[in-house]
C-alpha cells in the first residue's frame, strides 16, 4: 500500500461524485480488492458521494487504509453538516426515498459492503462509515 494511509477530499457538487468514485477505485486497487469488490465498494462510494451531495448539502470523504490481522481493507467516511435524517429507520427501508430517487442508496450501500454505519443528528449532519475487506 502507498505511503499515504488515510486522506479527505471536499465533496460539494456533482463533479466531485466523479472525483470521489476515481478516488476509491485508486485506493481499492492499492488495497489489494478484487475487481468485484472494488465494483461494490466503488458502486457504494458513488451512492453515498451523490447523497452528500444532494441531502447534505455537500461535506467531504474521508478514508483509511486498515489492517486486522492478515486483512486489509479500505474505510470510508462521508460526512456532512445538513439536516440530517429524521428516520433512521425508515431512511434504511428498501424503496423509500426522500427525493425522486429508488430509494436504493442507503440500503443498497450497505448490502455492497462488508461493514456499515451511519450516525445522523436533525439539524446536525450525517456520518455513513463503510469498509471492505480484502
Amino acid at each position: 500500500m502507498s505511503a499515504v494511509m488515510d486522506g479527505s477530499q471536499p465533496i460539494s457538487i456533482e463533479q466531485d461524485v466523479v472525483l470521489a468514485r476515481q478516488t476509491v477505485r485508486r485506493l481499492a486497487i492499492e488495497c489489494g480488492l478484487r475487481l468485484v469488490d472494488q465494483t461494490k465498494l466503488i458502486t457504494a462510494a458513488s451512492e453515498l458521494a451523490r447523497n452528500t451531495v444532494i441531502y447534505g448539502g455537500g461535506g467531504h470523504m474521508d478514508w483509511e487504509f486498515v489492517e486486522e490481522g492478515t486483512r486489509r481493507g479500505l474505510r470510508l467516511v462521508f460526512r456532512d453538516e445538513g439536516p440530517g435524517i429524521a428516520d433512521m429507520k425508515l431512511a434504511m427501508t428498501d424503496g423509500w426515498t426522500s427525493g425522486g430517487g429508488l430509494g436504493l442508496g442507503l440500503t443498497g450501500a450497505k448490502r455492497l459492503v462488508d461493514e456499515f454505519s451511519l450516525e445522523s443528528t436533525p439539524g446536525v449532519g450525517t456520518r455513513v462509515t463503510i469498509c471492505k475487506w480484502n
